[in-house]
């Protein structure tokens, strides 16, 4: 990775941001955890009987993660939200009793803070999750967690996407009375993955002149293979199609052939087994596959990034992304392209 104090470099910004994770992540147990768990404890109190969940982009993702969390951990049943059904039809559902969570980095887009608000005067329990406690979205919503990752200015998400799945882990621990406890060694674990960037460097050289890619992955893995996709698309322009193994299967393996990549987030777990009748058939049509994943996937894979053993399934995807992160920053860099700038976006997206 680039030296982040070369200002000249492109990337260097993302490349810093990056390498902050696990001091981010080390903060988040530290000092947002406790007002994490008192959030929970006064939400827990109240007995939402469904979760609804809205956020954009990066923040989806993590939302998606949440949703997994709270129909597995807590069995709930849990949805992501239409906004447009709100901003756009005027819809007017009774959200009484219904914990309405809101995830989004900056906390300014005015669809988020339109259907936040619109979700309060509907009966809803309202909680935002925002890097950004000063925002409007933090300002309607009864409730706020800040995921204290600091200012991001790399127009690609990173440590705050990694933040956001940490406090909804701690958030939905503390709803069901747990301790958070399997994501104590986190930081650590983080820095180890971020430290091994001659592993990613080398993975990139297979992307560097990708025409397409796609992406699969079950269970808890399957947000980290959008978040993922979204990476790769925004900073290298390389068309990168998510899906759930599942709906691979469905009919989009049919234009998987001995040419095209596919990157499998194989998680440790149940979602890990549920993927493995979908790794056979990707091997079977002599797919390049690269898996990110426990060691015995990546030797049985044309390539891969082999994980941390003994991490529990629910916290796997807060490491999952963060050498795909990274490959997308080593081949966005290898096409002669900037990441810390993609064209025609902007750090905070308005949508209405």
């Amino acid at each position: 990775m680039s030296d982040p104090q070369t200002v000249s470099v492109p990337g260097r910004i993302m490349a810093a941001e990056m390498a902050e994770q696990p001091a981010v992540l080390q903060r988040i147990l530290d000092e947002g955890a406790p007002k994490i768990r008192d959030i929970a404890a006064q939400i827990a109190a109240r007995s939402p009987r469904f979760v609804l969940l809205t956020a954009r982009g990066t923040s989806d993702n993590a939302a998606l993660y949440a949703k997994y969390l709270i129909e597995i951990l807590l069995g709930k049943p849990a949805g992501l939200t239409s906004m447009s059904t709100t901003t756009a039809y005027g819809a007017k559902p009774d959200l009484t009793d219904v914990l309405v969570i809101t995830v989004s980095q900056s906390g300014g887009s005015p669809d988020l803070v339109a259907s936040t608000k619109a979700a309060r005067e509907a009966g809803a329990i309202t909680l935002a999750v925002t890097n950004n406690p000063g925002s409007p979205l933090a300002e309607v919503s009864e409730f706020h967690i800040d995921v204290l990752a600091g200012p991001e200015k790399a127009l690609p998400a990173t440590k705050t996407y990694t933040a956001e799945l940490l406090a909804l882990y701690l958030l939905v621990e503390g709803l069901r009375g747990g301790d958070g406890s399997a994501a104590r060694e986190l930081p650590a674990l983080a820095a180890g993955v971020l430290s091994r960037q001659a592993e990613v460097k080398a993975l990139a050289e297979r992307y560097r002149f990708a025409q397409r890619l796609v992406i699969t992955s079950r269970g808890y893995g399957y947000p980290t293979a959008r978040e993922a996709a979204l990476k790769l698309m925004e900073t290298t322009y390389i068309p990168a199609t998510p899906f759930s193994g599942a709906d691979l299967l469905h009919g989009p393996l049919a234009m998987v052939d001995n040419v095209s990549p596919v990157i499998a987030i194989v998680p440790d777990g149940k979602g890990g087994e549920a993927l493995q009748p979908v790794l056979d058939r990707l091997r079977g049509r002599g797919a390049d596959l690269v898996v990110i994943g426990q060691q015995a996937q990546v030797d049985a894979a044309s390539a891969g990034f082999a994980l941390p053993a003994g991490v529990p399934e629910e916290v796997q995807p807060i490491l999952e992304i963060m050498p795909l992160q990274h490959l997308a920053y080593e081949v966005t860099i290898a096409r002669g392209q900037d990441p810390d700038a993609p064209r025609a976006l902007a750090k905070v997206t308005e949508t209405r």
